[in-house]
């Protein structure tokens, strides 16, 4: 499946928490579609100020806005206020808004975090108080973290297919199913 493809893009956003897995699933998906991958957080670590990071931020967000392409963003800030936020703006831009929910027990992304992640243990503990797990009225597509990519793609790609059909009535059961005759019983 093409990204352009897609008759609406989206504006996908990658929400879990530190080391749940959501950058290596947001790699791997850019990766395979083509589709540009906007990672926040590695802005800010090779910042030098992060009202800078910001503004940069921004604008490769508005550039890619311009294209009308599918992309993946994640970003640092875990609340429920910012998903909102994004999810105007993508909107606002044409996009519609997807959340990807990566989702990890607190002590796997603990250990995934303390063996690879520059992130020590005060700020993990205070990601993890500041995370707000999506609601449903956000509608996110939840995959787990444990789950191999390929598993977790294609719960993805079936979200994005069906949120391109288009809508059809619901058809009664009755409707579908012939009548039955058996024995002078008639099964509907």
């Amino acid at each position: 499946m093409n990204p352009s493809s897609i008759s609406h893009p989206h504006a996908i956003m990658m929400v879990g928490l530190p080391g749940s897995g959501k950058t290596f699933f947001a790699q791997q998906f850019s990766e395979m579609f083509n589709a540009p991958f906007v990672d926040s957080q590695f802005i800010s670590e090779h910042s030098l100020d992060s009202n800078a990071s910001e503004e940069v931020c921004q604008r490769f967000l508005a550039e890619i806005a311009r294209t009308k392409q599918t992309f993946i963003y994640e970003d640092s800030n875990l609340s429920r206020a910012r998903r909102a936020e994004f999810a105007r703006w993508a909107k606002g831009h044409g996009y519609k808004p997807l959340i990807i929910w990566v989702q990890t027990d607190e002590a796997t992304c603990r250990r995934r975090i303390q063996k690879g992640h520059s992130l020590g243990t005060i700020n993990f503990d205070a990601a993890v108080k500041s995370f707000t797990e999506p609601n449903a009225i956000e509608k996110p597509v939840v995959i787990s973290g444990k789950h191999t990519y390929k598993t977790q793609a294609r719960t993805v790609l079936a979200r994005l297919g069906d949120s391109n059909r288009p809508s059809r009535p619901m058809t009664s059961l009755a409707r579908q199913r012939p009548e039955v005759r058996r024995r002078g019983i008639s099964i509907q």
